[in-house]
């Protein structure tokens, strides 16, 4: 039986054209005269199985010309898109380098830091005293034929007056001297001299035609206590307006200051302080200027500070009367506010200052402990003035003075000092050794203007 199994191999006059091709028209590989390849999934002439394609592959082949034109402008967005996200990845890398560089890490490093400053100052703190005294302190130049000083001084009342030291306008006094004063917003003034008194070392100057004057307020200087704070203000070495601060280091320190000590407790030159003591400092310019306490009031008038040799030695920018620069040694004297507020208001209103006098001549060369009464006066009168307040009271010529109201006394200098830290009429209670033995007298304080040699 003729017939051909489906297993025969096929030849070339039995192929069968392929779908979609024309009849009567042989297939591509057929006029190139090769076998037409087997579709994918089944077996090639040789009869060898054709792989599937992979998903992918022949994109050309299984899409149309603008299917392929998506696809390209998909790849170019990509691209296009990579290339921006490089960029910015690149550009957000480098400050993020940077930051790092600069701040040492990831970690954030936070300092502490101070909070805004507070408006002003506490009243009792030194800044808060400063600041309410200094527009009523004032710097005082005093020049002479022959010699210069600056000084502090610090106003008293609305019409001018203001307290300083009298050695600060000594030079200004002589002929043809001048004094100015300066105020704490740099204005200045001419001023003249209302009244001084050597003994206290005080003096009241004036200015004129000057407005808006602020008075410092006055405090009371029996009340301080050893250890108070207190400042000074002051114009050392010509530095105006300097502020110092310390303690109250002793009460009732008796000093003699300027010029050269001798029997009269009136002397042209040298002044007795019953001091206050303070380690503030105080240099050559400050005499003259307040010392403080918390509550802004003067205290005390800056007089004296302790020279480098030992002495006490009123200061000013030479030196003042005493001898050369005095060292910092750390003590300072003032006079006690009560004391130079009474004086203050003397001179003010008469031009001199009282003394309180107990009317006798002192040898300020007695060795011995305490302050013994001459045996006659510098002039050769009697030592006791007759009638005076120590006649009366029955002190003789060689009597020596121990103490007065009970504190001691250890020479003629420091009898003076207590002297003068009362007024004319105050009653005193004195210890005197008279023979080796002690007695106890009272007397009533007299006064004086200030040009008695007695004291």
């Amino acid at each position: 039986m003729d017939e051909r199994t489906p297993t025969s191999p096929a030849t070339p006059g039995d192929a069968v054209p392929a779908a979609g091709e024309r009849a009567g028209e042989a297939a591509p590989a057929e006029r190139a005269g090769e076998a037409a390849p087997a579709a994918p999934g089944t077996a090639d002439a040789l009869g060898r199985a054709r792989p599937a394609p992979a998903p992918g592959d022949g994109v050309q082949e299984l899409f149309g010309t603008g299917e392929r034109q998506r696809a390209d402008r998909s790849r170019r967005t990509l691209v296009a898109g990579a290339l921006v996200l490089a960029v910015a990845s690149g550009t957000a890398g480098g400050l993020i380098g940077a930051y790092l560089e600069r701040t040492g890490g990831v970690e954030t490093v936070e300092l502490p830091r101070p909070g805004p400053p507070p408006h002003g100052r506490p009243p009792g703190s030194v800044a808060g005293i400063a600041a309410r005294a200094l527009p009523s302190v004032v710097t005082l130049q005093a020049t002479g034929t022959d010699r210069r000083t600056t000084g502090t001084g610090f106003v008293l009342d609305t019409r001018g007056h203001i307290l300083t030291a009298d050695h600060v306008v000594a030079p200004a006094v002589a002929a043809g001297g001048r004094l100015s004063v300066t105020f704490s917003d740099g204005a200045a003034a001419r001023a003249t001299v209302v009244g001084r008194d050597t003994g206290y070392d005080l003096a009241v100057v004036q200015v004129h035609g000057v407005r808006g004057l602020t008075p410092l307020p006055l405090g009371n200087s029996d009340t301080v206590r050893v250890g108070d704070p207190v400042v000074a203000i002051g114009a050392p070495f010509d530095r105006p307006g300097t502020v110092t601060a310390g303690v109250i280091s002793a009460r009732e320190r008796p000093i003699a200051s300027g010029g050269e000590d001798g029997a009269s407790a009136d002397g042209t030159d040298v002044s007795y302080v019953d001091a206050l003591q303070t380690d503030a400092p105080v240099n050559p310019g400050d005499s003259g200027g307040p010392l403080l306490d918390a509550h802004a009031r003067a205290v005390g008038v800056n007089s004296a500070i302790l020279s480098a040799d030992g002495g006490d030695g009123v200061d000013g920018v030479d030196g003042g009367p005493g001898d050369g620069h005095p060292g910092p040694t750390g003590l300072g004297f003032a006079i006690p506010i009560n004391q130079a507020e009474r004086v203050a208001a003397e001179l003010v209103a008469t031009g001199r200052a009282t003394h309180p006098v107990i009317g006798i001549t002192l040898d300020m060369d007695y060795p011995g402990d305490g302050a013994r009464i001459d045996a006659e006066a510098a002039d050769g009168g009697p030592a006791v003035a007759e009638g005076g307040p120590g006649a009366r009271a029955g002190l003789r010529p060689g009597d020596v003075v121990t103490g007065v109201d009970g504190r001691p006394v250890h020479s003629g200098a420091e009898l003076i000092v207590r002297t003068r830290a009362h007024r004319p009429g105050d009653r005193l209670s004195l210890t005197v050794e008279r023979a080796g033995t002690a007695k106890r007298l009272t007397l009533v304080l007299g006064s004086t203007d200030g040009t008695s040699d007695r004291n």
